[in-house]
């Protein structure tokens, strides 16, 4: 499980049944307190059931509430711990910082990010998903925005290696390229929120077809997530005041790597005469310096 529980539990409220949502703010805005508080004492202060308290813990993937505490002391052991060694640990930045400060920010955050997103991804998923890909007779990538420019980079990362891969900007085509998903294809959506509507359209559309659906988001339980087969977690605070709210982009940058060095692994015999001929293939667009 991923450290960074608050951000976690940022991101999901966002899609949780109001009364779940109470419980997040409070544990937001008081995570110290709640630490020491029992579910009785976080339910009367979210004005909610402490039924709802578990049922809250249960929509993060934990058994209970004593397993959330567990977290939310490591995480805030470690927050406490990056605050001692870095000044940026929360990342704000404001319009008083220096380029130097800005720079440092951005760089612990992104850093930050990587190591969280290692940390959080499920290795059996990943293997999955890989082993998938490797064997497809195409693959599918479906994002739009930052996420499309992710999918763009998956997508030539994969041709690369001889692998079929579609992905267009044009949120039309995507759904075209839905449409011709069958399997033993693959359908891979990449929505950080998970709550992307053109994403979810064309996994729907995918899925339908019989594709392997597979998701790349930072909340397994959102509508993207809940239609994959297979689901690649990213982990990055995303606010648009931080500078976390670039990291979502590296987190799922990540992903993407590792994902790929897995299927070259398993395309590890035909591997070096693909490079190989790719390369020869663009060296000569590329000037001489002598």
């Amino acid at each position: 499980m991923d450290d960074s529980l608050l951000p976690r539990i940022d991101m999901a409220r966002t899609t949780m049944r109001p009364a779940e949502a109470q419980v997040a703010a409070v544990i937001l805005a008081k995570p110290d307190w709640t630490l020491a508080a029992s579910t009785s004492q976080l339910a009367e202060a979210a004005g909610v059931s402490p039924a709802t308290v578990v049922r809250f813990c249960r929509a993060l993937g934990m058994s209970g509430y004593r397993e959330l505490r567990t977290e939310l002391a490591r995480d805030l052991s470690r927050r406490t711990l990056e605050l001692e060694r870095s000044s940026v640990a929360e990342g704000t930045i404001t319009l008083d910082d220096s380029l130097t400060q800005m720079i440092t920010k951005i760089a612990f955050h992104e850093a930050r990010t990587i190591e969280n997103t290692a940390r959080a991804v499920d290795a059996d998923e990943l293997e999955a998903v890989a082993s998938a890909i490797s064997i497809a007779p195409r693959t599918a990538l479906f994002g739009v925005g930052s996420s499309g420019l992710v999918a763009s980079d998956l997508s030539e990362k994969l041709e690369r290696i001889g692998l079929v891969c579609q992905h267009h900007q044009d949120t039309h085509m995507q759904l075209v390229h839905a449409a011709l998903c069958k399997r033993p294809c693959v359908a891979l959506g990449i929505s950080f929120s998970g709550n992307t509507q053109e994403v979810v359209e064309a996994l729907t559309v995918a899925q339908k077809h019989g594709a392997t659906t597979v998701a790349m988001t930072g909340l397994p339980d959102s509508p993207v997530g809940r239609l994959a087969d297979h689901v690649l977690v990213t982990s990055a605070r995303e606010t648009q005041v931080r500078a976390g709210a670039m990291s979502s982009r590296m987190a799922q940058l990540a992903v993407v790597d590792f994902l790929f060095a897995r299927v070259a692994q398993l395309c590890m015999d035909d591997l070096e005469t693909l490079l190989s001929s790719t390369r020869t293939a663009v060296s000569t667009h590329r000037k001489s310096l002598t």
